[in-house]
C-alpha cells in the first residue's frame, strides 16, 4: 500500500522506514504500535516514547517511523500520521474548571489527555458526575482534544455506573441495533413445519439440558444410550443459530462485531438478541428445536468408533440444573431421584462416560487447571452482599467432557474432509517461558523433568497432581498458566497442546460464540457437499481476519469482566478496612506482595514502604523478598497474616498491611501513628499520568 506524505506525494511504507498499525497507549504515557503487516523487519511491537506519540490516541491506526533507539539494541519509534481515529468518545469524570467551562478525565487511564467541555456543552453534569462524551475535536499540538457531553452516567459509586463505564471503555456494544433485533423478530418463536423438512428427528430420544440455575440460553443438550455391543452411543445436540443466521445479515454482522456474549457479575451481554439467544434458538424443555447433532459410540477406553453428524429436530425433555444433578449423583438426594426418576438411570449411565472419558484424556497427558473460582451473592439492587467458592461439580464436569469429545470429533471431521473453518489452537509453550518456570518451581523442590523443548503436556499434568493440596499449589499453578500460550482461533490446525489433543475446534455454543457458528456453517455446507470452489476460496481469503477478530474479542471481554469482578470485589471490601485477614502469598516483585484472602478470594497489595521492621530486597528468580537484617522471607505461597489499611478506589485496589510488621513498628515508636507513615507511601495520586495543559 501507498501512503500519503504531503500535498499529492505518496510513498512505499518500507522503503522510508515507515510502518502502519494501532497505537497501544501505557497509563505510564508510552505506547506500542502493533505492525499490521507481520513480515516487518523490527519483527515485534515498535515503542514509542510518549514525546513521540504525536496526539496519537490509545488504539488510532496511525503511520509510525521507525528509528534507533537511546540505545543500539532497541528499535523505536515515532509516529507521524493517524490514519483512523479508534474511537468517537469515551466514558470520565466531569470536573468543572472556570465558570461555564470544565473537563473529562478519562476512566481509562491509556487515554492520557482530558477532554475539555466548552460551555454550554456539560448538559447537566456536576462535579464528579461519569459521564459519556463525545468528541468533537481530535487533539493538536497545541490543543487538548474538545468534546460535548452526550450521557450522564451517575456517581461513581452508584450501583450499575461501574458495568457501564467497563462496557464504555473496552467498547462492548450494549444494545443491539434495531435493524438486528428486527431479523429477530421476524423469525418468530416457534419451529415451523418448513424448518423440519430434510432433519433427522430425534425427538423421541430422553434428552436433557444440564446448566446453571440462572441459564436463559440454553445451547446444548445431550441424549445417551447402551449399544448391545456395551459401547456408549452419546447424542450432543446443538442449537442450530446458523439455520436461521444468515451471512452478511444485520444478525450476523452485529454477532461478527461482539464476536461473543459478555458474563458479568449482574447481567449478561449477549452476542444476539435475546429473541434469539434466549427465546427461537434457545432449547428450551417440552418444544421443537433445530440442532446440530453429534453422535458418537465411544467404547470402554473412551475412544470413538464412529460418529455421525446431522442437521436434527429434538424436544428436551427436562431443564435441569448442575445442582440437581450433582445432587441426585453424589448426594443420592431421595426427593429429587424420587421427583426424576425417569432419568436416574441417565444420569447414572452420563457419570459412567464420564469417568471414562477423563480417564482417557488423564493418560493422554490432556491438561486439567483447577483453580478456585469465586462467584458473587448479589442483593435486589445488584450490589455484592457475599462472595462464595465457585463450585465445580461432578455435573458440570461432566457436560464438560461430553462437550470436550464432541469438539474433538468434529474437528476431525473438518480436518480430514479439508473444510476451511477456524480451529481452537493452543501451541506449546515457548522453551524461554519453560526454562523460566522450572527455574522457580525447582526452589519448592519440584520438577517438570524434561527439557524445554520436549516437555509435553503431560509433564505439565503429573506437576499439578504433585501439587493437589499444597500451600503453593495457587500460585505456581498460576505461574504455569502464565509460561501457556494463549489459546486462540486460527483457520490452520495447530492442536491444543492443553488438551493434548490433535485436533480441537469449537461447535457447542454457537449462540455465545462467533467461532461455533463458523464452524456450523462449514460442517453443513462442507458435509452435505454444498461448499462451491468459489465459496472455499472466499471462506479461505476471510478466515485468517475472521480468526484474529474473534480471538481480540474474546480477549477484550475477558478484560472486561476481569476488572469489574476486581472492582465489584473491592467496592465489597469497602466497609472493612482495619479488619484483619489470613491469606496466601500469590505475587512477588520488587514494589511489595501480593496477598489473596482466604475467605473473600480478594486480591491486595502489601506494598514495600509498609514493610517498615526491615530492608526487604526482592530475589527475582525465587521469587521472594528477604530482609537483609533478620533474613526473614516472604514467597510464593506462604500464609500470611495482614489488615486492610486502605481503599484505592481510584485504582480499585486493596492497600494490606502485614499485621506481625505493623504491630512490631508500632510499638519500636513507642506510640508513634505509623498509620500515617504507611498511608503516605502507599497512597497513589487520583493520577499519575502527565496532564496536557488544557486550553
Amino acid at each position: 500500500d501507498l501512503i500519503k506524505i504531503r500535498g499529492q506525494r505518496y510513498g512505499v511504507p518500507e522503503r522510508m522506514h515507515l510502518l502502519t498499525g494501532r497505537v497501544h497507549v501505557h497509563p505510564k504515557g508510552f505506547g506500542f504500535v502493533k505492525p499490521e503487516d507481520s513480515t516487518n523487519d523490527i519483527g515485534s511491537d515498535l515503542f514509542i516514547a510518549g514525546s513521540n506519540l504525536n496526539q496519537a490516541m490509545h488504539g488510532d491506526r496511525v503511520v509510525a517511523r521507525v528509528e534507533h533507539g537511546r540505545t543500539l539494541s532497541r528499535t523505536e519509534g515515532k509516529i507521524v500520521r493517524v490514519l483512523e481515529r479508534s474511537a468517537t468518545g469515551l466514558v470520565g469524570r466531569y470536573e468543572p474548571n472556570t465558570p461555564g467551562f470544565g473537563y473529562v478525565i478519562p476512566f481509562d487511564r491509556r487515554f492520557l489527555m482530558d477532554v475539555h467541555i466548552a460551555s454550554g456543552n456539560a448538559g447537566n453534569a456536576e462535579a464528579g458526575d461519569m459521564v459519556e462524551v463525545e468528541i468533537t475535536t481530535f487533539p493538536t499540538q497545541t490543543r487538548s482534544p474538545v468534546g460535548r457531553v452526550i450521557r450522564v452516567l451517575g456517581q461513581i459509586e452508584d450501583e450499575g455506573v461501574d458495568t457501564q463505564l467497563v462496557l464504555k471503555k473496552y467498547g462492548i456494544p450494549d444494545a443491539h441495533d434495531q435493524e438486528a433485533v428486527g431479523e429477530a423478530v421476524r423469525l418468530g418463536d416457534k419451529v415451523r413445519p418448513r424448518d423440519r423438512r430434510g432433519r433427522t428427528d430425534f425427538r423421541d430420544l430422553l434428552t436433557v439440558t444440564i446448566d446453571g440455575v440462572s441459564a436463559r440460553d440454553f445451547d446444548d443438550a445431550v441424549t445417551i444410550d447402551r449399544l448391545e455391543n456395551g459401547n456408549y452411543w452419546l447424542g450432543v445436540h446443538i442449537a442450530d443459530v446458523s439455520h436461521y443466521v444468515a451471512e452478511g445479515s444485520a444478525l450476523d454482522r452485529s454477532a461478527y462485531t461482539r464476536s461473543t456474549s459478555v458474563y458479568l457479575p449482574d447481567r449478561a451481554v449477549h452476542m444476539f438478541p435475546e429473541k434469539l439467544s434466549t427465546g427461537l434458538c434457545s432449547l428450551k424443555p417440552k418444544v421443537d428445536r433445530l440442532v446440530q447433532s453429534c453422535l458418537m459410540e465411544i467404547d470402554p477406553t473412551g475412544e470413538v468408533n464412529r460418529y455421525e453428524i446431522h442437521d436434527g429436530v429434538i424436544c428436551s425433555n427436562e431443564q435441569m440444573t448442575y445442582g440437581d444433578v450433582d445432587a441426585i449423583l453424589t448426594q443420592k438426594n431421595s426427593n429429587l431421584r424420587k421427583k426424576y426418576a425417569g432419568l436416574v438411570s441417565l444420569f447414572e449411565m452420563m457419570e459412567e462416560l464420564f469417568h471414562v472419558l477423563r480417564k482417557r484424556r488423564t493418560v493422554r497427558g490432556s491438561i486439567d487447571f483447577d483453580l478456585p473460582a469465586a462467584r458473587f451473592e448479589l442483593d435486589e439492587t445488584g450490589a455484592v452482599k457475599a462472595i462464595v467458592p465457585e463450585e465445580r461439580t461432578l455435573a458440570h464436569r461432566l457436560i464438560e467432557e461430553f462437550m470436550l469429545v464432541a469438539n474433538e470429533t468434529v474437528a476431525a471431521e473438518l480436518e480430514g474432509r479439508g473444510i476451511p473453518t477456524l480451529y481452537r489452537v493452543h501451541e506449546p509453550p515457548d522453551p524461554l517461558k519453560v526454562e523460566e518456570f522450572e527455574g522457580f518451581i525447582t526452589s519448592f523442590g519440584y520438577s517438570l523433568a524434561a527439557g524445554t523443548e520436549s516437555v509435553t503436556p503431560e509433564h505439565f499434568q503429573r506437576l499439578l497432581e504433585r501439587l493437589e493440596s499444597q500451600p503453593e499449589q495457587r500460585p505456581i499453578t498460576s505461574l504455569m498458566l502464565r509460561a501457556m500460550q494463549q489459546a486462540r482461533y486460527d483457520p490452520v490446525n495447530k492442536g491444543h497442546f492443553g488438551l493434548a489433543a490433535p485436533f480441537y475446534a469449537h461447535f457447542t455454543s454457537p449462540i455465545r460464540r462467533y467461532p461455533d457458528l463458523i464452524v456450523h456453517r462449514s460442517l453443513r455446507a462442507g458435509t452435505r457437499g454444498k461448499l462451491t470452489d468459489g465459496q472455499r476460496r472466499t471462506w479461505c481469503e476471510l478466515l485468517p481476519e475472521a480468526a484474529r477478530c474473534t480471538s481480540d474479542r474474546e480477549r477484550r471481554a475477558e478484560d472486561a469482566e476481569r476488572e469489574l469482578i476486581q472492582w465489584k470485589k473491592v467496592r465489597f471490601m469497602s466497609d472493612k478496612v482495619g479488619d484483619e485477614f489470613t491469606g496466601h502469598i500469590t505475587g512477588v516483585t520488587a514494589f511489595g506482595l501480593f496477598v489473596e484472602l482466604t475467605e473473600q478470594f480478594v486480591e491486595g497489595l502489601v506494598h514495600i514502604s509498609s514493610m517498615a521492621d526491615d530492608y526487604y530486597r526482592f530475589v527475582e528468580p525465587k521469587y521472594l523478598l528477604k530482609g537483609e537484617n533478620s533474613g526473614k522471607i516472604y514467597r510464593l505461597g506462604d500464609l500470611v497474616h495482614v489488615q486492610l489499611v486502605r481503599i484505592d478506589k481510584d485504582h480499585r485496589q486493596l492497600e494490606l498491611g502485614l499485621t506481625d510488621v505493623l504491630r512490631s513498628v508500632r510499638d519500636a515508636v513507642d506510640g508513634r501513628n505509623v498509620w500515617t507513615k504507611i498511608k503516605k507511601h502507599s497512597a497513589r495520586p487520583v493520577s499519575s499520568r502527565r496532564r496536557k495543559k488544557r486550553r
